[in-house]
């Protein structure tokens, strides 16, 4: 992978993972244009831009952070403890995937771009039962919502569908309002990425640093780390307005036509 290639898809994983249009779905279609489809030989660029949204994230929401832990620091049951509670709660789910299911969701991974092409469908149309359904909306995330938000986390992890986009639009459904959901979304997310970072870098350990930077230059890296960091503020602030003027459809109509583009393209050539 050169330094363009890093840049292209660094830019590509900071704004598909906040905006909801997968990207772990644009990253495998992004590595099969530029040829670059060994898992194994993409690793080290994976963690890296993975710990780039996440720094993101914590860049953009730093003050609800902060928040957080200093109502957890006062030990008492507060409006941050409960917040941090339902992001522990919405873990639970992708916890049990990755612990147990981790190698057929690497499987999947490595089956070519037709599931990737399903998926942004079923993206799509999850998007667009959000965007037209009209629940009754409630004031506060309750545990129990958090915990089918974080249902809807687990399924994600197949490529194609959307992270962002299935806890939202699941937030959505559930009545939950848009103020909110966007920043809880986001928020629970950390965890489960730097764990999964921490088990890569695992693995990375195992393979040897050479097998694992796999023949990616420490600039071609560094320029995707920054690429991922400056995409993923950008697109953080960005999504959270959109959630909030309610305006998702236009990514339902974005996944349906590259969702089915995946899907046909492969089949004409």
């Amino acid at each position: 992978m050169d330094w363009i290639q890093s840049l292209i898809l660094g830019t590509v994983q900071g704004l598909t993972e906040y905006l909801p249009i997968s990207s772990s779905g644009h990253l495998a279609i992004g590595q099969a244009l530029f040829g670059l489809q060994d898992p194994d030989a993409n690793l080290a660029f994976t963690v890296t831009v993975h710990i780039a949204t996440v720094l993101s994230t914590c860049f953009i929401l730093w003050k609800e952070i902060v928040w957080i832990f200093a109502d957890l620091f006062k030990f008492k049951w507060n409006n941050g403890t409960k917040y941090a509670f339902n992001i522990l709660i919405s873990m639970i789910p992708v916890a049990i995937v990755g612990f147990f299911f981790k190698d057929k969701v690497e499987e999947i991974f490595g089956s070519g771009l037709l599931i990737v092409g399903i998926c942004l469908m079923i993206t799509a149309t999850l998007l667009a039962f959000s965007y037209f359904a009209k629940p009754r909306q409630r004031e506060n995330i309750s545990p129990i919502h958090a915990f089918v938000i974080g249902i809807a986390q687990a399924i994600a992890v197949m490529p194609g569908l959307s992270r962002s986009g299935s806890t939202i639009a699941t937030g959505l459904l559930l009545g939950n309002k848009k103020e909110k959901l966007a920043q809880f979304s986001f928020l629970m997310v950390i965890p489960p990425i730097l764990g999964e970072a921490l088990l890569d870098v695992k693995d990375m350990a195992e393979q040897g640093i050479s097998t694992a930077m796999g023949g990616i230059s420490p600039l071609a890296l560094a320029i995707g780390f920054l690429a991922a960091f400056i995409s993923g503020c950008i697109a953080c602030k960005w999504m959270i307005n959109l959630v909030k003027k309610g305006k998702l459809i236009w990514f339902a109509v974005y996944c349906a036509v590259v969702g089915l583009a995946t899907i046909i393209i492969p089949l004409l050539g």
